[in-house]
């Protein structure tokens, strides 16, 4: 047990699973966490075809019961996460007068509060042991709003914010708390290609300087 253990919350073929790719190349087990069991067991053969330690527990990020248990269950079978990254978001298009208040708040729910829930799961382990990093997937479009994209871009600003005031209250404790501003979209082969947005995830987690990284 003496590899420590990153659990990331929406793991999919993008940013998720290739930060998930880094940190196990750096010697962490893996847990990976997302709604759809069949492609978290492709993602986990993918990951220990390169001789990384990966494991799967599905969840919904827009379901704190579904969250809770799921941690409960890691920390059950994999012991203390010391880096939690959080990657769950609606990336639904749509322009304000197109929302409602309460697809307004179903947006939230998984963008904003899902992550707050993810945190506190882990934060009274990382406290007592006074260390761990909690990492967020945050976007250009807490900086630059866009019409076309505005519950996403809303979620994204409360998220940045999130991020800051967690990083705060936390420091005093030894936990570190980031965020990296993906300012652009994620696409392989390009400049926002997920394996070079995943190494600032790495970056944030080994200087434990800024709280922020925007990657534009």
């Amino acid at each position: 047990m003496n590899k420590k253990l990153i659990v990331v919350v929406g793991a999919g073929p993008g940013v998720g699973n290739h930060v998930a790719k880094k940190f196990g190349a750096n010697n962490f087990r893996i847990v990976l966490v997302s709604r759809n069991q069949e492609a978290l067991d492709q993602y986990v053969q993918e990951l220990s075809s390169e001789g990384i330690e990966a494991y799967a527990v599905a969840a919904d990020a827009s379901s704190q019961a579904s969250l809770t248990e799921a941690f409960d269950q890691i920390k059950k079978k994999y012991g203390t996460t010391d880096v939690l990254v959080y990657n769950a978001g609606v990336l639904k298009g749509g322009k304000p007068t197109s929302l409602t208040a309460e697809s307004l708040v179903s947006h939230f729910q998984v963008d904003v509060a899902g992550a707050l829930h993810c945190a506190l799961q882990v934060i009274p382990d990382q406290v007592a042991q006074k260390s761990g990093t909690i990492l967020f997937t945050g976007g250009g479009l807490a900086l630059y709003p866009s019409a076309d994209y505005t519950a996403l871009g809303i979620g994204k600003a409360a998220l940045r914010n999130l991020a800051f005031t967690l990083a705060e209250e936390l420091k005093p404790q030894g936990v570190f708390v980031g965020t990296v501003t993906i300012a652009g979209a994620v696409a392989p082969g390009t400049h926002f290609a997920p394996e070079l947005i995943a190494e600032k995830y790495w970056e944030l987690y080994q200087k434990r300087e800024e709280h922020e990284i925007v990657y534009s």
